[in-house]
């Protein structure tokens, strides 16, 4: 009897163990932005009201735009340093289209269409070239971003009231590219999660190789999240400039570290293979409270700067050791 009850005990399942490879990214960067607005609610006066929060809403939509191309390439195996470049040249456009009498969405087609072309250019060098994705964009970061300050000739240009629709308010206080913001939200998380492209280009990130020996087009798929990183990056542009009425080959340029840096709070690897437009959003909104509370609290831009880069420190520390977590299990 004895033996047959401790037969018994040794064929019981164990109950699963707590690893750090099992907790997900997006848990913890979501349980870290409910403790920072914790935090400022009780010590940043005005942070807890609809006002402000409207206000960080905005001024992250910017960042959530960009940061969801940026999300696409990240998943692909690679990343886009010339967002930073490509956000203050469409805005600059855009300022000098409708400046000279283009119609505002004559305007902002224009600029997409130069999205579209920089995201060609990478695609060839770095998808058919296989040229390194961090010298390729990092070219025509300077590139476009020279550009943007030729155009603009070192000077802050204005853009006409009528043309900065996307700035205006829809809804209270609301403005109309935060609805759009949403709404491409919602688009990219459908076509990662329930779309034969989302699920192609997890597979690209996760092993190339495997997935073009299963079939996938890897040209097609690869070269996809560049020309879509781009163009999301040249609507933020004109998105930023509408919202300030003002354009310069400045504005918009440090998008690219916030950009990058949300994605990967989000639970994205560097490496390729994983990430998610949840994550993302998570990590777009810790960086914006971060920096509104800070502002509030009146502390200066640059310690906001070493916050910034502390945080996305802890989150590539803690992706690398998840990565080390799993291979060990």
């Amino acid at each position: 009897m004895t033996n047959q009850v401790e037969l018994n005990v040794a064929k019981a399942p164990r109950a699963p163990r707590f690893t750090l490879s099992r907790l997900p990214a997006t848990a913890v960067v979501g349980t870290f932005l409910v403790l920072v607005i914790a935090v400022f609610s009780i010590t940043a006066d005005g942070f807890l009201t609809v006002g402000n929060a409207t206000t960080i809403v905005s001024t992250a939509s910017v960042i959530m735009i960009a940061a969801l191309g940026q999300l696409l390439v990240v998943i692909s195996g690679g990343f886009d340093l010339s967002i930073g470049g490509m956000i203050p040249l469409a805005a600059v456009l855009f300022s000098s289209l409708t400046t000279s009498g283009w119609p505002m969405w004559s305007a902002l087609l224009a600029c997409l269409i130069i999205g579209v072309i920089v995201g060609f250019i990478h695609t060839f060098f770095i998808v058919f070239l296989k040229v390194n994705p961090l010298i390729t964009t990092l070219a025509t970061l300077s590139v476009t971003g020279g550009i943007g300050f030729i155009l603009s000739n070192g000077q802050t240009l204005a853009v006409p009231g009528d043309a900065g629709v996307l700035g205006d308010q829809v809804i209270g206080t609301l403005p109309w590219h935060v609805l759009v913001m949403v709404l491409l939200v919602i688009v990219v998380h459908l076509l990662l999660q329930h779309s034969i492209f989302g699920r192609r280009i997890y597979m690209i990130g996760g092993n190339s190789e495997a997935a073009r020996i299963a079939g996938v087009r890897v040209t097609l798929i690869g070269g996809s999240a560049y020309v879509l990183s781009a163009v999301f990056a040249a609507f933020a542009g004109v998105v930023l400039a509408s919202q300030l009425l003002a354009a310069s080959g400045a504005v918009g340029s440090d998008i690219t570290l916030q950009s990058l840096a949300a994605v990967v709070l989000g639970g994205a690897a560097l490496t390729g293979g994983r990430g998610s437009v949840p994550g993302a959003v998570i990590g777009v909104l810790l960086l914006g409270i971060i920096a509104n509370g800070m502002t509030i609290l009146l502390v200066p831009s640059f310690y906001q700067q070493v916050v910034s880069g502390i945080v996305l420190l802890a989150a590539v520390t803690f992706s690398r050791l998840q990565e080390r977590a799993k291979r060990v299990s």
